[in-house]
């Protein structure tokens, strides 16, 4: 083993380094936009707009990158076969098939971590929600009509991506009248935002149709925005004027005003 060899693997590992900062600062970008057109698809109607064009060009860098960090990858390997001594006699090729089965497990580890970092931080965002309140949809995807309710998350489970929480007050037409615990997936759950950050709170257009706390209550309805943000100076507050629809009436409930953390986007695909 001489010092040039030792001295190429560093350099190919501080060139995988780099490699891999750059692959979490383009994730980060791309996860921005993802959460932007999450929050309002409707902006690639807007004239001029290039969200997707530059999520195309993100996509295309991370795949860039993604190939690089598997050729530096495979050149340390060769490097590191070709100056490691070989096994003692007695056993070579268990030890040969057992080096083989960790490279292939390490590699495999590194191409899921590689693959999935968005959805590495879309967990880690998941299990920060314990002991929030968040809107949540408990029917089952084939139902009729879709019940979304202000639940307590009480855990978050990374394995099988659920959920568990906890409706804390059930309504009057509860087979009980004690609090309910469902166990939901993922794309059951939408997280209102944060009361302390006015900037978490998506910009709804007049018209749009959201899910809303009505004041006074824990009840999520549907509503549509009259006014989006307004800003109290006493208190620097942000709300949103809402029209709250009433399905068993059949018609409008008055029209008022609504935390921004009160809110959130009407999922897709909803069904009243």
């Amino acid at each position: 083993m001489s010092s040039p060899d030792i001295a190429a693997i560093l350099e190919n590992s501080k060139e995988l380094d780099r490699l891999r900062k750059d692959q979490e600062e383009i994730l980060l970008e791309i996860n921005k936009l993802h959460k932007k057109l999450q929050t309002t698809p409707e902006v690639v109607e807007k004239p001029g707009d290039n969200s997707l064009a530059r999520l195309k060009v993100l996509y295309t860098q991370a795949k860039d990158l993604s190939d690089s960090e598997a050729n530096i990858s495979n050149l340390l390997i060769t490097q590191l076969d070709a100056i490691l001594p070989p096994g003692p006699q007695g056993q070579p090729r268990r030890r040969i098939e057992g080096n083989e089965q960790k490279r292939k497990r390490v590699k495999t580890d590194s191409d899921i971590s590689r693959l999935t970092s968005s959805m590495r931080n879309q967990l880690e965002a998941c299990a920060s929600l314990k002991g929030e309140q968040v809107a949540a949809r408990v029917t089952p995807r084939n139902a009729v009509k879709d019940e979304w309710f202000v639940v307590k998350v009480i855990h978050f489970e990374k394995e099988s991506k659920e959920f568990e929480v906890l409706d804390e007050e059930p309504g009057d037409d509860e087979d009980s009248s004690g609090q309910r615990q469902y166990k939901l997936p993922m794309g059951n759950i939408i997280p209102f935002p944060k009361s302390n950050d006015p900037s978490s709170a998506p910009d709804f257009p007049p018209g749009k149709h959201v899910l809303a706390v009505y004041p006074g209550t824990t009840a999520l309805y549907k509503a549509t925005v009259v006014h989006g943000h307004r800003k109290y100076s006493a208190v620097h507050y942000e709300c949103y004027v809402l029209e709250f629809d009433d399905d068993e009436e059949d018609g409008s409930l008055p029209q008022r005003t609504v935390p921004f953390h009160k809110v959130v986007p009407m999922p897709e695909g909803h069904r009243p």
